[in-house]
This record gives C-alpha cells, sequence and structure tokens, in this order.
C-alpha cells in the first residue's frame, strides 16, 4: 500500500489560499520632472558645444604648425648628408620665417632678417632658439651661399631642428 504525504495542516492551507502575487512598482521615468532639471540638462548641452566649437576652431587655427611640423619631419631626413644639410637647413630657416608670416601681421615679419630677426624669434619664443648653433644659423644663413652651408656640424644642425621643431609647437600668438 502506498503512503502518500500528508498535505499542509489546515491554518497553513488558509494562509496559502490568501497570498496574492507580488505587484511591482511603475518604472520610474528617466526623464526630469521640474524644470530646474530640464534647464541645468540645456546649460550642460551648450556648454559641450561651446567647448566643442573652441576645440574645432582652434584645430583649424593651428593647421599652419602641423603642416609645418609635416615638413620639418621630412627636412630632419635630410639631415645627414652633407649636400642634404645644407638644404635642409635653408629650408629650416625658411619654414620658420613661413610660419612666422602665416601667424603674425605681414607688417611685423616680412621685413626682419639678421639680428632682428634673431631677436623677433626670440622674443616669441621660450628661449629655444636662443641657443648659438641656432641663433649663430639665423642670424648668418642669409649672407652665406648654400654650398658654404655643407661646413655646418650634423650635431648642430639636429640641435638647430630641434630648436625649430620646439618654436613652431610652442610659440604663442596673442590674439
Amino acid at each position: 500500500m502506498e503512503q502518500t504525504a500528508p498535505g499542509p495542516d489546515p491554518l497553513t492551507r488558509l494562509a496559502l489560499e490568501k497570498l496574492n502575487d507580488i505587484v511591482l512598482p511603475e518604472p520610474i521615468s528617466w526623464m526630469p520632472q521640474t524644470w530646474g532639471w530640464l534647464a541645468l540638462a540645456f546649460l550642460l548641452l551648450l556648454l559641450i558645444a561651446w567647448t566643442l566649437l573652441r576645440r574645432h576652431r582652434r584645430y583649424v587655427a593651428n593647421r599652419y604648425r602641423r603642416e609645418a611640423l609635416a615638413e620639418l619631419a621630412r627636412l630632419e631626413t635630410t639631415l645627414s648628408g652633407d649636400h642634404g644639410r645644407a638644404e635642409a637647413v635653408a629650408g629650416i630657416a625658411e619654414l620658420l620665417k613661413r610660419v612666422a608670416l602665416r601667424a603674425w601681421p605681414r607688417t611685423a615679419t616680412a621685413s626682419l632678417s639678421g639680428k632682428a630677426w634673431v631677436d623677433f624669434l626670440k622674443q616669441n619664443d621660450g628661449g629655444e632658439l636662443s641657443a648659438p648653433p641656432a641663433s649663430r644659423l639665423l642670424d648668418d644663413l642669409e649672407y652665406h651661399a648654400p654650398g658654404d652651408l655643407s661646413a655646418i656640424a650634423e650635431s648642430d644642425a639636429r640641435r638647430f631642428a630641434a630648436a625649430a621643431r620646439r618654436w613652431i609647437e610652442r610659440h604663442h600668438v596673442s590674439a
């Protein structure tokens, strides 16, 4: 004979019959409930848009720096050979002049040469181009034939290129 398991007692059965399913509350809305949160969200979006606009304008305004740095990198690859070194040093000096013409008014930079040009670069630089090899090269460069520039030591030419790179990256143009 099979035995059946005894069922719950009558009090437990009565308690189980009175149980109902658990009712979950309505999901909370992510929409702001007051106008203050809407105003804060609007101000936050406005701040993000303003920041993106400023970054874009700065990116566009510094395009000449990126192009100059790319050309400088191309010139630096030719510093090893004697003939290439002379052309690269002259090219770096020309590149500095083109960057200055792009960044400052033409009336302030186009006529500068020799010591006045070196002083202008020093004034708008943290002192990178005031090192002796760089300032000597910039001061005397326009008075030498390209063949004379091949006598420049490779280390001096590399220091000149590094100083020019730092100047292009760091010069500050007031608005």
